[in-house]
């Protein structure tokens, strides 16, 4: 008799509504501003999704646009419940998957990491302890990008200022990561970074309308 498949894991991915998100790519112009983060989180959506450990993606959102692009992409859409912040969001999302997935490990990710790729997350979520906490530092050191809890384990979302440390003194594991899983993109110099790193063919499409040398805001225009 062949031995049982491993539980899969469950992916939460917010996503904030798209007039409200990237405040700090706003140079580009609103325009480029919300087509950027909806790239970024359309990456994020088809490079968990490839990642043979993943068995279901869920994103919270309440922003229309948004869910229909990444349900169509695979992902399941679920609004915003809580409506109350980001870790409420992450919790309520990871609490979901649960019930649809009993048993199975639950992993936060952020929609702003254009440069992921499968092999990063299936890496990640092979580090993770079994019946722990882990989570990657972003690239500054102060922040966090992905957070997973074990199956039997609470995910405990601390994200906000200085994340990283909240989650180490909650217990949580420091893993090693590729810097594309660690480089989210909040600013210009973010997009820059992420770009050398390869981003994905959502964000790599948009880049592409944009009328920049070497994406300095004041340069850019969106192509008519």
């Amino acid at each position: 008799m062949p031995p049982d498949k491993p539980t899969p894991w469950g992916v939460v991915v917010p996503v904030k509504r798209l007039s409200a998100a990237k405040s700090r790519l706003q140079a580009y112009g609103d325009t480029a501003r919300q087509q950027l983060a909806l790239a970024f989180a359309a990456d994020v959506v088809t490079a968990a999704l490839r990642c043979p450990q993943v068995g279901r993606l869920l994103v919270v959102t309440d922003d229309p646009l948004a869910a229909r692009t990444l349900a169509a992409l695979g992902a399941v859409i679920v609004p915003d419940e809580p409506d109350d912040g980001l870790n409420p969001a992450v919790a309520y999302g990871a609490d979901l998957l649960r019930v649809g997935v009993p048993g199975c490990g639950v992993v936060a990710v952020p929609s702003d990491l254009p440069a992921l790729r499968a092999a990063d997350l299936d890496v990640a979520l092979g580090a993770v302890p079994v019946g722990g906490r882990a989570f990657v530092a972003d690239s500054e050191v102060r922040g966090t990008t992905l957070l997973a809890a074990a199956r039997g384990t609470t995910l405990a979302p601390a994200y906000g200022p200085s994340s990283r440390l909240r989650h180490l003194g909650s217990g949580a594991v420091e893993l090693l990561a590729s810097p594309a899983l660690r480089r989210d993109v909040d600013t210009p110099e973010h997009l820059v970074e992420a770009l050398s790193l390869g981003v994905g063919p959502h964000t790599a499409a948009v880049v592409a309308e944009l009328r920049c040398f070497s994406l300095s805001p004041a340069r850019c225009t969106m192509k008519p």
